[in-house]
């Protein structure tokens, strides 16, 4: 899959990993599945599901007792992104910051990323995995 060795294809911030342990523990889930579908007005959507399985073609991040799986389909979009969980007075919600992400509209629910072409040109350097 996409990647580059040794390096996490997410990284989750101590907020986030703390909420996903407890949507985890709740009802015995394996972790959480996080992907992009097409919609929205950006063009794409992030998603996110509970996992009670765990499919071996995911890209699998643990920290602190939080498990993430990212869909094969969805790991260049989401490779680097931090995840967040914020809360305010009127909501609560996990935050992704993608530096993928060319545009997102107004909601902060749609976002657009930049073309397949240049995201393996940023992630390569003739053709092998650039190391950051």
């Amino acid at each position: 899959m996409f990647g580059i060795p040794g390096k996490q294809a997410v990284t989750m911030t101590a907020r986030a990993a703390t909420q996903i342990s407890k949507l985890m523990n709740q009802k015995g889930h394996k972790g959480l599945r996080i992907g992009v579908k097409k919609g929205g007005c950006a063009g794409m959507e992030y998603t996110m599901d509970y996992a009670d399985e765990i499919n071996p073609h995911d890209e699998m991040v643990e920290q602190d007792g939080a498990r993430v799986m990212i869909a094969p389909m969805a790991q260049m979009f989401l490779f680097g992104t931090e995840i967040d969980y914020e809360v305010s007075l009127l909501e609560s919600g996990f935050k992704f910051n993608n530096p993928n992400v060319t545009e997102a509209c107004g909601c902060g629910e749609s976002i657009k990323f930049k073309d397949v072409e240049e995201l393996s040109a940023e992630q390569t350097v003739n053709g092998a995995p650039k190391l950051v």
